[in-house]
């Protein structure tokens, strides 16, 4: 006895592309949708390198140290006395506060914008670029 398994339908030889058209799409628009929400800031520094760089949050405060000491929070150019409260200000309803500071900008005003985060209960991160590992320090 021996089985016939040849059947007299005929393969199916059009694919529909709707579902990869579908996928294509949703990962445009996700592309597109992350790549807006990268922030560009405007005031120059260099940052201090690491071997290692720590993502942050989109709940921060931002406050930036130029080499010449000028403090920014937010983008706005503040005074050292108006700190605290320019960073009081800005961090209504958010967690952290990232310290984007010139590696040639003096420790004491990195200090003082950290005492102010302890001051205001944030978590206090310090941006960095990540090091070329084949670089000595």
């Amino acid at each position: 006895m021996s089985t016939n398994f040849s059947s007299s339908r005929k393969p199916l030889i059009n694919y529909s592309l709707a579902g990869l058209a579908d996928i294509v799409l949703l990962l445009l628009i996700f592309f597109l949708l992350t790549s807006s929400f990268i922030p560009q800031f405007g005031i120059e520094v260099t940052l201090p390198q690491t071997q290692t760089a720590a993502p942050t949050k989109d709940q921060y405060v931002t406050v930036i140290i130029t080499k010449d000491g000028t403090f920014y929070v937010e983008q706005r150019q503040v005074s050292r006395d108006g700190l605290f409260t320019a960073v009081q200000t800005a961090a209504r309803n958010k967690t952290s506060l990232v310290l984007r500071a010139d590696e040639d900008s003096k420790i004491r005003h990195m200090a003082a914008v950290g005492s102010i985060a302890k001051a205001l209960n944030l978590r206090f991160m310090m941006a960095t670029d990540r090091a070329d590992p084949n670089q000595a320090f």
